[in-house]
């Protein structure tokens, strides 16, 4: 199946093609009203730890270092993509951030993560629901299966 997410800054204006407007920052943006950002919701247990923010911030890891550790931190947690991967199947999923360049931001790795986990569950459900199908088709019309 295929999902849509995208990523958009939240100083950004929201559009009726939004879909789900999810606010995935751990922090509040500065200056901006709940109200007026149209959001679905804030969801900042997908965003990267504190501590790991901070150390990015204040340049005690490297971008490369900071993107091997928040991949580590989403795949020891998978349960936090959960909500966003609820988004994604219901329909259009914008991840919404105050980074001033999202593309050097953590929001490409996590939509990364979000379709991935989101993969790996399509196929886990056509591997559960085709051993049954194919057994039958194997056995043939007619066949009592024993």
């Amino acid at each position: 199946m295929s999902y849509e997410i995208v990523l958009k800054r939240i100083y950004s204006p929201s559009e009726p093609t939004d879909g789900a407007r999810v606010l995935v920052d751990r922090l509040w943006p500065r200056g901006k009203r709940r109200e007026s950002l149209n959001l679905t919701d804030w969801y900042r247990g997908a965003s990267p730890s504190t501590l790991l923010r901070r150390q990015l911030h204040e340049g005690e890891i490297s971008t490369a270092v900071f993107t091997v550790r928040y991949r580590g931190e989403l795949r020891d947690h998978p349960e936090c993509l959960v909500p966003l991967m609820r988004y994604a199947r219901q329909g259009k999923l914008t991840l919404l951030s105050a980074a001033r360049n999202l593309e050097d931001s953590y929001l490409p790795l996590l939509q990364q993560a979000v379709l991935e986990a989101l993969q790996h569950e399509d196929i886990e459900d056509l591997e559960l629901s085709s051993p049954p199908c194919l057994a039958r088709h194997h056995e043939g019309p007619g066949s009592s299966g024993s």
